[in-house]
């Protein structure tokens, strides 16, 4: 795949990056108004690592980070762009369970990132979302996901109904969470190849995408809450089908 020049930002992300995925690093930029404590770790990590790095002026480093919140700290990173659906399919074995999520317009960057890393804390094996009117990979997405957002296989599709026959067709089952399903997560087993179906933040699963959903579930909650954030019950989902094929 091409790469795409992005910035991460923050502490414990940009140093998890340098770390764990060096040969993405293009070069750590480090204000020189830091604590001069986690200035030399931070050096300290970028030669370790073999990442080319530089301390510059705060300004300078604001200007850089794009208003984002860096904490003293950026990376300029080679990120992977979006995999197309048949590519990324290929990889997948057909006589394998396979989880995959699908993100039916979820707009707020932080609910993307934070789907993104229970994806991949979860073992699922990729995420899926429209290339309009969603929230697309970025510096907020890359921190909020913890770096989960490079390393995991990333689907950008035009239409989601169609994505959902194409999965289909590949002996996918797809699973809607919707709040108002009668029926529990946790009253059968999901299906060995599940592609479970998240809707947007308040509005839900949209009515054509929810119509080709095999099954619409909940996720059951008591108390006065009334919903849980879109991320959280994606999480919930996630884990209850890997706790089910036992892969931790």
């Amino acid at each position: 795949m091409a790469a795409d020049i992005k910035i991460a930002s923050g502490r414990k992300p940009v140093i998890d990056l340098v770390k764990n995925n060096p040969e993405i690093c293009i070069e750590l930029i480090i204000s020189e108004s830091i604590n001069a404590n986690f200035k030399d770790e931070l050096i300290k990590i970028a030669k370790a690592n073999k990442t080319a790095f530089k301390v510059v002026k705060n300004d300078a480093l604001e200007k850089i980070a794009g208003g984002i919140n860096h904490q003293g700290v950026v990376c300029k990173i080679k990120a992977s762009k979006p995999l197309e659906l048949n590519a990324f399919l290929k990889n997948i074995p057909d006589n394998k369970p396979a989880l995959i999520i699908i993100l039916d317009h979820i707009e707020d960057p932080h609910n993307l990132g934070a789907v993104i890393r229970s994806a991949e804390a979860g073992g699922a094996s990729g995420v899926i979302y429209p290339d309009t009117r969603s929230a697309m990979p970025s510096a907020t997405v890359i921190k909020t996901s913890a770096g989960a957002s490079l390393r995991l296989p990333l689907i950008e599709v035009v239409n989601i109904s169609r994505t959902i026959d194409t999965l289909k067709k590949n002996n996918f089952w797809i699973i809607g969470l919707d709040e108002k399903s009668d029926t529990s997560i946790y009253k059968d087993s999901l299906p060995d190849r599940t592609a479970l179906v998240l809707g947007a933040e308040g509005s839900g699963i949209s009515r054509l995408v929810k119509e080709n959903c095999d099954m619409l579930l909940k996720i059951p909650i008591v108390g006065g809450v009334g919903s849980l954030n879109a991320s959280v019950a994606c999480a919930l989902g996630i884990f209850e089908w890997s706790k089910e094929r036992n892969i931790f």
